[in-house]
């Protein structure tokens, strides 16, 4: 008797179950021991974007670290949910075993460069951008909380956001968006892109968004050569 494979989006969310217990056990167990040598990780975060920070409950410093390890957890963990992530796709789509590899390696290398392009280069930017109003009338006292949220949130967005030509060649080569959609909607990409690094960017002024939605105009336009060179109609 031939089994019924079902809908695409049930077999992968099949697929994912097991290995999600897992992986969270993981993230639970990473972060409680990230959480550990949080301090000292804050410690680089200071001096690496030179910030004095401060506490107002008794609760922040505690929950500021755990965010912290939480975030280092996610960023350490990152190879594992991605490969577990496209042997789900695979099945569905018929990603031969090299083809994953591939998606694999790339997702974990964009990652990776995102996110320290994004911790040297873009997130001093803006930082310096955002303290660059402070006077003698007007001087920053910055939260721990609001600091690790805003540095965490920030970093590793830029990393998953970086996997995105990933993502477009993944859809092109399965036939869900073929190249020319992706030529033709470059003014809907634009709106999205907007959208999208408005709700991820940790604070609402144009500079911030801006250093996330242009890089990721760059990674769709990317995407785009990439399918083109690549040959993939």
């Amino acid at each position: 008797m031939v089994r019924r494979q079902g809908h695409p989006l049930a077999r992968i969310i099949r697929d994912l179950r097991g290995p999600s217990f897992y992986l969270g056990l993981g993230l639970v167990a990473a972060t409680a021991a990230f959480t550990v040598v949080s301090p000292r990780a804050l410690i680089l975060l200071q001096n690496h974007l030179s910030q004095e920070l401060a506490y107002f409950t008794v609760t922040d410093p505690f929950l500021a670290h755990v965010r912290l390890g939480l975030a280092l957890a996610m960023f350490t963990l990152v190879p594992f949910f991605v490969y577990w992530f496209w042997k789900a796709m695979a099945g569905p789509f018929g990603l031969t075993r090299a083809t994953r590899a591939w998606f694999v390696l790339f997702c974990c290398l964009l990652f990776y460069g995102g996110t320290m392009f994004c911790f040297f280069v873009t997130l001093p930017l803006g930082v310096n951008f955002l303290l660059g109003y402070q006077s003698e009338q007007l001087q920053a006292v910055i939260a721990v909380g609001k600091f690790v949220t805003f540095v965490t949130v920030f970093v590793l967005a830029f990393g998953f956001i970086a996997m995105l030509p990933i993502f477009m060649i993944f859809g092109a080569k399965t036939g869900l968006c073929p190249r020319r959609k992706f030529e033709s909607g470059r003014g809907y990409a634009v709106l999205i892109i907007t959208i999208v690094a408005a709700l991820i960017t940790p604070t609402p002024d144009v500079v911030n968004l801006s250093f996330m939605a242009v890089p990721m105009y760059l990674l769709y336009e990317s995407g785009i050569i990439i399918i083109k060179v690549m040959k993939i109609d």
